[in-house]
């Protein structure tokens, strides 16, 4: 079991979520971590993804760029985080270390994990209606709220209806807050949820 690395064969991930593929070992003295990379195995490509070394990290695949990461101050744990997970990111990680002995000679070790990556059930936004007809007091400081359920990302807009059917647009976020209300802030409003 000397500097044997672990991790599961297979792993699942979620479209559109992040993951770990875990990679570990037990750090050992006199052995001192040179290099680590993370490859992978696609369907049509492969490559490296991530490379540690000497010269600090390097992510080489442009469409990992921005999504991965591995920790930094967690000695023997050099598992890779993936986030925002696409489809075209199932196939087979493979994680290798390479450490120098005192002696100066290196050992180098690698384990590979499959990756699935499952889309749910997409689903449309449902938006849980409030009580109609709020009644507040002109100066008062109060919001209204929207909330949807369904398959994220859920985007928010809030619209205020005026007279000869116009609607105006007036926030691009889930809560619409008055600081201080006005007697001219009295309407209809209403809430529009998306998703892809």
């Amino acid at each position: 079991a000397f500097l044997d690395l672990t991790g599961p064969n297979e792993i699942e991930g979620m479209w559109k979520e992040s993951t770990t593929l875990p990679c570990a070992y037990v750090p050992v003295e006199d052995f001192v971590q040179q290099t680590l990379t993370w490859t992978v195995v696609h369907d049509q490509s492969s490559g490296t993804i991530f490379r540690r070394d000497g010269s600090g990290d390097h992510i080489l695949l442009s469409e990992y760029r921005d999504r991965v990461s591995v920790p930094k101050d967690a000695p023997g744990n050099v598992s890779l985080h993936i986030l925002n997970l696409e489809v075209s990111d199932r196939g087979t990680y493979t994680c290798q270390v390479t450490w120098r002995a005192s002696n100066n000679s290196l050992i180098t070790k690698e384990i590979t994990t499959k990756m699935e990556v499952v889309k749910v059930a997409v689903t449309k936004p449902v938006i849980r209606a409030g009580k109609l007809g709020l009644t507040v007091p002109a100066g008062a400081r109060t919001s209204l709220t929207c909330v949807a359920s369904g398959s994220p990302p859920i985007s928010y807009r809030w619209f205020r209806s005026s007279p000869g059917g116009k609607a105006q647009l007036l926030s691009s976020q889930a809560e619409l807050a008055w600081d201080s209300l006005r007697l001219s802030d009295a309407g209809m409003y209403y809430c529009e949820a998306e998703n892809r």
